[in-house]
């Protein structure tokens, strides 16, 4: 008995200390449950996010009441509406917030709208897109502080898409200008707007790119590019750096769907500003001319004028009696700077060009003959009639008004527009770019991405080709087209009347 007695103490004192030899082994060795750690965040971390955080929370605060709501209402005609396959089929949409129009709607019927606008100074002044505004009757706007008032149109340039509006208030949280000359690639920026009428809504992200035009959104067009979120709704609304300046307005958006994809559009604050002084002081746009066609430096190009690189503008024609004319530039000149500053490509040119106060004497550095000259050039401003009927300095792109061809806007082919319309390798000549959906020429099926081949019989190579025809045709004159449409084909009848 006293020897089973010692065999289970014997056991027992074994047993313990397996016990405790495992403990230790196990906690030199650190195999513990990962379930009985508990981790912590360095107080290191943990105050240099909420630093961030505090910082990002203070930027959008100090922004968002300089941000307004703006609905509008427009009375809608039937010949206005367009069909549903116009509202799929654009590459690029623009952000009204309304929604695409039904079937078994009246003849005519009142139609609302939702977007964004920026209070830019403290007696009212609200900047927006001009698509935002554009054929309303009445414009409203919604403040922060749940006021709102009716806005009267001061002005409105669909050229840059932008307007200005005006409401009667005084004291007003205006946002400061920053300058969008000096973005950089990385930058952090927030997006602030009414995306699908959620006032105030703040979206962060960073510039993806600068300088971008050629897209087809507008005709003058230097775009911030941004990944920060906007939305329908967000048109017209402020981007704004790091220190809550105001750098650009948010204007469109690359996407299939309608919605946010991760890319979008606003018009630089240095355009923004001088749009906007214009429109105020002289209730017009007043745009520098220099008075030439220009057109990209193509590899094949650059190898034919000699010049080492793609960038800058060749001159492929120079109008009469024109600023570019009376200070010798010729046919052929290749314009690598324009007041001190890199021709970066046509895009680029024209906007300086058009930006330049009327009256202001520049050097244009140019490369002729494989020779680099430098000429002085005295700034006339764009005339009324090239306003109307093309855009500035032909740089490859017409509009024309008052004929069958009112609305129809038309770049000559360049391989980014040949990739966005999937156009096969070897067709040349113009393609449309835009059109007006109210016009006569969207009625008889015109649709961007068609080729315009002919006009009346006359073959039409490039843009030269289409001003020449199109200011020959009469206000109420019947119009034949030969377009291409995905490789094929067809003739199309315009009646004005």
């Amino acid at each position: 008995m006293l020897d089973k007695k010692r065999f289970y103490i014997s056991a027992a004192f074994i047993l313990m200390v397996g016990v405790f030899v495992g403990l230790a082994l196990s906690s030199r060795l650190d195999l513990t449950s990962p379930l009985a750690a508990k981790s912590q965040v360095s107080p290191r971390s943990v105050e240099t996010l909420s630093q961030l955080s505090e910082a990002l929370s203070e930027v959008a605060g100090v922004a968002t009441p300089s941000v307004v709501n703006i609905s509008t209402t427009r009375l809608i005609k039937q010949s206005e509406q367009a069909p549903f396959d116009f509202f799929d089929d654009p590459f690029f949409h623009r952000f009204f917030g309304d929604q695409a129009p039904r079937q078994n709607i009246p003849k005519e019927h009142k139609e609302q709208s939702l977007g964004s606008g920026v209070i830019v100074s403290e007696d009212g002044y609200i900047v927006t897109n001009n698509h935002v505004i554009e054929k309303s009757q009445e414009i409203k706007v919604l403040l922060s502080n749940k006021r709102d008032y009716k806005a009267k149109l001061i002005g409105a340039d669909p050229k840059t898409d932008l307007a200005v509006i005006k409401i009667e208030a005084k004291g007003l949280t205006a946002l400061p200008w920053g300058d969008s000359n000096k973005l950089r690639v990385g930058e952090i920026v927030f997006a602030i707007g009414n995306p699908f009428g959620l006032n105030q809504t703040v979206t962060m992200g960073v510039i993806g790119a600068v300088g971008r035009a050629n897209v087809g959104i507008a005709d003058y067009e230097d775009f911030i590019q941004t990944d920060a979120a906007i939305n329908p709704g967000n048109s017209g609304g402020a981007l704004i750096n790091a220190k809550g300046e105001l750098v650009g307005i948010n204007t469109a958006i690359v996407s299939r769907t309608g919605g946010y994809q991760g890319i979008g559009f606003a018009v630089p604050s240095s355009m923004a500003k001088q749009v906007m002084d214009s429109l105020i002081k002289y209730k017009k746009v007043v745009r520098g001319w220099l008075g030439v066609s220009i057109q990209e430096v193509t590899s094949d190009l650059a190898e034919e004028f000699g010049v080492t690189d793609l960038k800058g503008a060749i001159v492929s024609g120079v109008m009469k009696e024109s600023p570019a004319e009376k200070a010798g530039i010729k046919q052929g000149d290749v314009l690598l700077q324009f007041n001190g500053k890199d021709v970066e490509d046509t895009g680029h040119l024209r906007n300086m060009v058009s930006q330049t106060p009327i009256g202001s004497k520049v050097t244009v550095k140019l490369f002729r003959k494989k020779k680099t000259m430098e000429v002085e050039v005295a700034i006339a401003e764009l005339p009324k009639k090239l306003s109307e009927t093309a855009t500035e300095e032909g740089a490859g792109e017409s509009q024309v008004e008052s004929n069958a061809l009112s609305g129809v806007t038309v770049r000559e082919i360049s391989p980014e527009l040949a990739k966005r319309f999937s156009i096969k390798e070897g067709d040349s000549g113009v393609i449309v770019v835009k059109i007006d959906p109210g016009s006569k020429a969207f009625e008889a099926g015109i649709r961007p991405g068609d080729i315009v081949m002919q006009i009346n019989q006359k073959d039409i190579a490039t843009i030269e080709d289409y001003k020449k025809a199109v200011l020959k045709l009469k206000s109420k004159e019947r119009l034949l087209l030969l377009i291409r449409r995905k490789g094929e084909d067809l003739f199309l009848t315009i009646r004005p009347e």
